[in-house]
């Protein structure tokens, strides 16, 4: 009877199971996990008995545990590594001494990650290349390469690795001090007389400008086009390989079992150790975003409270200028066949939604408030009849509310398109008259491949 009953109860659990399989492999990765309060009385319990029973005689025994635990994986050939177990591991590794009530694992023998060992010394020479090739680029354009991998790169070539191995890294400006101006320009650096042209879209620097008449520039490092060609070639054909593909994709499927193993065996640690970390949660740690078009960085409520604003306090404005006919805001809305009474968040249009996924040119028409270039223009260009001078109010208010939040930070990009030698100028000059300043935002400027 208990068999039979096990039975129907196993019927139905798969039949539930396959009722509506299809739809939920759709949307299955956007599912989120819910909190049960199950879980959570667990969470308490858990977190009593570890304070109740954190003596030495406790740890010692949960350390002695953690040292049983090992994986092993079948061995191609006879393995070269002598750690076998993992107490020679934690007792070489100062890693695996720094947080001793975490259970760690290791995987023991030799490891092609599923391809052949003639595919995996193919796919290992072609990653030692495309890494080189990464290191030189980035040395040259004076960017810093990663240090962990710079050492692998040495150790293989039988090198001894130095730190100026690494490059020389960005030079950071310091923040400004209270009460100090940050537009002031007293402490920049004195002319060195260097003279630059340009010549077929590349800059070339000289000592001075006899240097620049006889033709004579500093000979600077720089990839040339040949050896640009030979290593993009090589990348592309590195990404096409198949033996590339499989082990690419098993090393990550490997990587992430490996993070699920850990969360398994340390998620309750790892959320005691947060916990008991003193004034710090999610509402103050500091939080920047990074990749933020400044014409984005505000919310599209502030913007059409800043049209509507703006028009109630400068409706008679000469704002735009349309092939020499000068018009007031009123008249450029009118001319548009609008009016900000009317403007709603759903009309002004300015968020992404599905349909811009993918499409980038629809993204773009997004920064168009209503569809409307004029209005682009006028509230989101720094170059217009008002030199910039809305665009540069809305950017101040967003830093002020980021000041407010006091943990949030922002890093707003602009576009240089390359289309005048003024455009630097023009930039420069609307920082300076505009004071676009915030302690909480950082600027980058992005020259866009069109």
């Amino acid at each position: 009877e208990m068999d039979e009953a096990l039975r129907s109860f196993a019927e139905k659990v798969f039949a539930s199971e396959v009722k509506d399989e299809e739809t939920r492999q759709e949307i299955s990765p956007f599912d989120v996990e819910e909190i049960c309060p199950i879980s959570r009385q667990e969470m308490r319990e858990y977190m009593i008995l570890q304070e109740s029973t954190a003596t030495s005689e406790k740890r010692k025994k949960r350390l002695f545990r953690m040292k049983t635990i090992a994986l092993a994986v079948p061995v191609a050939q006879k393995s070269i590594t002598k750690l076998s177990t993992i107490e020679e591991v934690i007792s070489t590794c100062p890693l695996y001494q720094t947080v001793p009530d975490f259970q760690r694992v290791q995987i023991t023998g030799d490891y092609a990650s599923g391809v052949t060992v003639e595919d995996f010394e193919v796919v290992c020479k072609g990653l030692y290349r495309a890494l080189c090739i990464r290191e030189k680029h980035m040395q040259q354009s004076l960017q810093r390469f990663p240090r962990t991998p710079s050492q692998y790169l040495r150790t293989i070539e039988g090198e001894v690795w130095s730190a100026s191995d690494a490059g020389p890294g960005p030079s950071f400006t310091p923040p400004v001090k209270d009460g100090e101006d940050p537009f002031n320009t007293g402490n920049l650096g004195e002319d060195l007389g260097y003279h630059i042209q340009m010549k077929d879209g590349v800059v070339y620097v000289y000592e001075d400008k006899a240097a620049a008449d006889r033709n004579e520039p500093k000979d600077l490092p720089y990839p040339s086009l040949e050896h640009f060609v030979d290593d993009m070639n090589f990348l592309l054909a590195l990404i096409a390989q198949g033996p590339v593909k499989t082990y690419a994709h098993r090393r990550l499927k490997f990587l992430s079992s490996k993070f699920q193993l850990h969360e398994m065996l340390n998620e309750m640690d790892e959320i005691k150790e947060l916990k008991n970390n003193p004034h710090r949660d999610f509402y103050n740690c500091r939080k920047v975003d990074t990749h933020i078009h400044a014409a984005a960085c505000m919310n599209q409520k502030h913007l059409l409270r800043f049209i509507k604003k703006s028009y109630f306090v400068d409706a008679d404005r000469i704002v735009y200028d349309a092939k020499g006919k000068q018009l007031t805001l009123k008249q450029l809305f009118q001319q548009l066949n609008l009016h900000p009474y009317d403007l709603t968040v759903d009309s002004l249009d300015v968020h992404a939604g599905r349909q811009t996924f993918q499409r980038f040119d629809k993204f773009n028409d997004k920064y168009n408030p209503v569809g409307a270039s004029e209005l682009r223009d006028l509230y989101l260009k720094t170059d217009n009849a008002i030199d910039g001078e809305y665009f540069a109010t809305i950017i101040k208010e967003v830093g002020s509310d980021l000041e407010d939040a006091k943990y949030q930070h922002a890093e707003p990009r602009l576009s240089i398109y390359g289309r005048s030698p003024e455009e630097w100028p023009k930039l420069a000059s609307w920082f300076t008259k505009h004071r676009v300043y915030s302690p909480n935002m950082k600027w980058m400027i992005q020259i866009p491949r069109i």
